[in-house]
């Protein structure tokens, strides 16, 4: 039985995880759980599970969940509530779905403490991938993708040898304004933003959808996954979300991963590597779908992409800055303080006013965070 920490675990990623142990609860245990401000949720999840460990963001919410916990559930909370959840319990694998970089010293933990990582946290490697890559190296842990295009990357390389690898392509539905033109744009609602035609997710991650940064920090985290060059990454709008991601190789020959796009099958996958199981997802039926569509990337359409790209390229300080300002900006579109195209805007400016400087340990990340956050509150 495969035991399970689950940083995230009232989110979609997180409920999709626990779908997968649901479903063959044979095979999985459930140690530890984190979750946010989800009081409510945690309590079920944990009554349910009746993990050793769960975790909240605040100690109020921790003293609200207690009395409600099973017995042999202690609760804990904040950062390091999250690092014990990672680390502290004997869970084979961690499963990191919180979103945005505070998953980031909770992954370092878990890799320290030598938990094999189902890395479903982007930020993780967009702001710390050298340091992050580089220490599950030295302790032999291995980083498993949980994204459907790098899990699918990561099933196409399996056999593979690293020098026979020309370019990976990551393919992007285009997200919710995938038909509109940049003047369309203007005036778009939340809720507009948040209608996905393809995948269920949250609503940050729904909103990266739309303006591509989602893809802009996949493109980051391709780089340190795979060990290529920017030159060798590529994105290509695939409105039906069937081919998930693929590579092409010094042959010309092109591997590709297909399915309907249903997130529990990269989880699965995950949790279950080498090995495959059947999940409670739909099969793939291409007769009844019929034709697939791809369009070039439009970088003028979607400038957030080429910016990504352009930091990625720059390296050191430049992506934390490019995350760390788009997690402000997309938050306060989401509050309605701002227009979604000065998402766009703000990470521009933020990008543009900061100088790129070496980072080599995670307080000179966290300070370039805290920096590039303060900065896009007020643009």
């Amino acid at each position: 039985m495969k035991k399970i920490a689950l940083l995230g675990s009232t989110g979609s990623i997180g409920t999709q995880t626990l779908d997968i142990v649901d479903h063959h609860p044979e095979q999985y245990k459930v140690v530890a759980l984190s979750a946010g401000s989800r009081v409510d949720e945690l309590v079920v999840q944990a009554n349910k599970y009746k993990p050793v460990l769960v975790s909240l963001a605040t100690k109020d919410l921790a003293d609200r969940a207690a009395p409600h916990l099973p017995s042999g559930t202690r609760v804990a909370y904040g950062e390091q509530g999250l690092i014990d959840v990672a680390a502290s319990t004997d869970a084979d694998i961690v499963v990191t779905a919180i979103m945005g970089s505070r998953g980031l010293p909770a992954t370092m933990a878990a890799i320290e403490a030598g938990k094999t990582i189902a890395l479903a946290n982007k930020e993780t490697l967009v702001t710390a991938g050298h340091l992050v890559m580089k220490r599950a190296k030295e302790r032999g842990v291995s980083i498993l993708p949980v994204d459907s295009e790098h899990s699918a990357i990561f099933q196409c390389l399996n056999g593979e040898r690293a020098q026979t690898v020309k370019t990976v392509t990551l393919t992007a539905s285009g997200g919710s304004f995938r038909d509109r033109t940049r003047d369309e744009l203007a005036g778009v609602t939340v809720e507009q933003a948040l209608n996905h035609p393809n995948w269920s997710m949250g609503a940050k991650i729904t909103i990266d959808s739309a303006t591509m940064v989602n893809k802009g920090l996949e493109v980051m985290e391709a780089k340190w996954l795979y060990d290529v060059d920017y030159d060798q990454i590529k994105v290509l709008i695939h409105p039906e979300s069937i081919i998930h991601s693929y590579v092409e190789f010094v042959d010309n020959s092109i591997v590709a991963q297909l399915g309907l796009p249903d997130m529990r099958v990269p989880i699965q996958y995950a949790l279950t590597y080498p090995d495959r199981q059947p999940t409670p997802t739909e099969p793939l039926d291409l007769a009844a779908i019929g034709k697939l569509h791809f369009r070039e990337m439009d970088y003028e359409r979607y400038p957030a992409l080429r910016l990504a790209f352009q930091c990625g390229r720059l390296g050191q300080s430049a992506p934390t800055v490019y995350n760390a300002a788009n997690e402000i900006a997309v938050a306060r579109f989401l509050n309605g303080e701002i227009a979604f195209l000065d998402i766009e805007r703000i990470l521009q400016q933020v990008v543009d006013r900061h100088q790129v400087c070496a980072v080599d340990h995670i307080d000179a990340i966290e300070e370039i965070d805290q920096w590039a956050r303060s900065v896009a509150a007020k643009v």
